[in-house]
């Protein structure tokens, strides 16, 4: 799917919903416990069931992100489901340091 900047995708088998931050300009999967994710508009068709081995987790007010890719997402609701991205998953983006202040 190809990702617009300020979109809401939401998983439809578990709570989460990110909104996308930073996208490539090619189509990406961004799943969550290993179902794909739906932009929040649209009418969920199947849902399916969350896969055992992809339930980290993913926590409220953090952003994921993928360089490879070019992606970053923001959790604006958390759930159960780990977010991937092409099947990757996606890493918590680790905040940069501030500088030193001698």
């Amino acid at each position: 799917m190809k990702l617009r900047i300020g979109q809401m995708l939401t998983s439809p088998v578990d709570t989460t919903t990110v909104v996308v931050i930073r996208s490539p300009d090619l189509d990406v999967e961004i799943t969550c416990g290993g179902v794909p994710m739906v932009p929040k508009d649209e009418p969920v068709t199947s849902a399916g069931s969350l896969d055992p081995d992809l339930m980290g987790g993913s926590l409220l007010g953090k952003r994921y992100a993928s360089e490879e890719l070019g992606l970053e997402l923001l959790c604006a609701k958390g759930g159960k489901g780990t977010l991937t991205a092409n099947g990757v998953p996606i890493e918590i983006k680790n905040a940069k340091p501030l500088p030193a202040s001698d």
